[in-house]
């Protein structure tokens, strides 16, 4: 079945500096959270999506790949240090992550064991809950520097708030993704497993994949130039070269990734 948007994670190296920088745009940002793998993170929370502020908290923590295990914080590390900061994955919902691995495994795209963790979390009046999540991951050979995932809520009563999705720039859902690559088409193959959209639309500009929850759209390089009045860097591998949420028609604007620790924003009504 196809796989809404969840969330993007925002890779950075300062997770407080990202947070004033979002806090400066109009969103309300969550606190700290710790992940017993080695890294951390800060939510901003739309309905249904949120962007996952993540920064490497303690390297010694961080394990390593290994058979049919995907590290969801050595794969960062390693991105960090090798591509710098921006945005360095896309995030499905899932309604049963085991079952979403193994889908995948059978697509091809990926062939790892589903990753189950648990974390403590902080409600908007700061009382503590706890929550869980099973990731399934999906590899993209060809695009080193992006991570692939579906993410199963194991305790959704304790991570959704409305109070944490009240931002008082108005923003209110998620509009899309923009990812660029040289030849779109090269990654169809891989994007409609992933999804699980089979129907998409091509045009000479790129692709454009409707999921339940927010659109995924594959630009070329001039295309997306065209777009955004913005420069990408060229290249045949998939890059997640911006975000795009609803907002209030005078809140509108494109926040460049210079401004954004690495992410392009694009805001529209």
């Amino acid at each position: 079945m196809p796989r809404g948007l969840d969330h993007l994670v925002h890779l950075v190296r300062d997770l407080d500096a990202a947070a004033v920088a979002w806090e400066a745009l109009g969103f309300r940002v969550g606190p700290e959270n710790r992940h017993p793998f080695g890294t951390k993170n800060r939510i901003v929370q739309l309905p249904g999506f949120f962007v996952e502020l993540l920064a490497v908290a303690d390297p010694a923590l961080v394990p390593g790949h290994g058979p049919r295990f995907f590290s969801f914080a050595a794969f960062h590390r390693d991105r960090l240090a090798r591509a710098g900061e921006g945005a360095s994955g896309l995030a499905l919902e899932s309604v049963d992550a085991r079952a979403d691995a193994a889908l995948y495994a059978r697509k091809g795209v990926g062939d790892f064991a589903p990753f189950f963790f648990e974390r403590r979390g902080f409600r908007p009046d700061g009382s503590p809950v706890e929550v869980a999540f099973e990731l399934a991951f999906a590899v993209e050979p060809a695009s080193p520097d992006l991570c692939f995932f579906a993410c199963e809520q194991k305790r959704p009563e304790n991570f959704w708030s409305e109070a944490a999705q009240a931002h008082p720039n108005g923003a209110r859902a998620v509009a899309g993704v923009v990812l660029t690559a040289e030849n779109p088409s090269d990654h169809h193959v891989f994007l409609r497993a992933f999804t699980g959209v089979d129907a998409f639309r091509a045009t000479s500009s790129g692709l454009a994949f409707e999921t339940p929850r927010g659109e995924i759209e594959v630009l070329t390089d001039d295309a997306y130039v065209r777009r955004t009045g913005l420069s990408v860097a060229a290249g045949p591998e998939l890059r997640l070269s911006a975000l795009r949420l609803k907002v209030p028609e005078a809140a509108a604007t494109i926040v460049p990734d210079e401004r954004l620790f690495g992410l392009t924003l694009v805001l529209e009504a």
